[in-house]
């Protein structure tokens, strides 16, 4: 399947509840973790459109090239995604995801994504601010498999005090 392929419907919907609200965070996090650009890409309405720090970038296409940039710089990719606050068709996450980069200096980058839906569950806009915090590997908390989705006894970021 391509990214440019329709998704009729990406659950859950909304209106969000507190608990489906936390299931689409833990989706997000899963696909993101998983590092296919073109498994994240679905999540998204074919014109979506991002604002991802200074980047901008528009539908399905760009997001798979805008990720596989990202990934094939950022090695050992880890994140973890929390849910901050939600409306019946908005979702407010925090995360933070650890990675080294090509010289291996470790960084811990902390951010905010503002989301919305459409009816199907697909986003139609995500807005992301994020700053990067360069760190020792001593300093590192993400540990699991990385070729698979954060264990559910993992730490969460407030249990981590991120």
């Amino acid at each position: 399947m391509t990214a440019n392929v329709e998704t009729t419907t990406k659950p859950p919907v909304p209106p969000f509840t507190d608990e489906s609200a936390v299931q689409k965070v833990r989706l997000a996090e899963n696909a993101w973790n998983s590092r296919d650009p073109e498994v994240v890409a679905l999540a998204y309405s074919i014109d979506s459109v991002w604002r991802n720090r200074s980047v901008f970038v528009t539908g399905r296409a760009q997001i798979v090239e805008f990720l596989s940039g990202k990934w094939n710089h950022e090695h050992e990719y880890r994140l973890i995604k929390e849910l901050w606050a939600h409306s019946d068709d908005r979702i407010a996450v925090r995360f933070a995801y650890e990675y080294q980069d090509d010289s291996r200096q470790w960084f811990r980058a902390y951010g905010n994504e503002n989301w919305l839906f459409d009816e199907d569950g697909l986003m139609t806009h995500r807005h992301a601010s994020i700053n990067d915090v360069p760190i020792d590997e001593s300093e590192r908390k993400f540990f699991w498999d990385r070729n698979a989705p954060r264990p559910a006894e993992h730490p969460s970021l407030s249990d981590l005090g991120l």
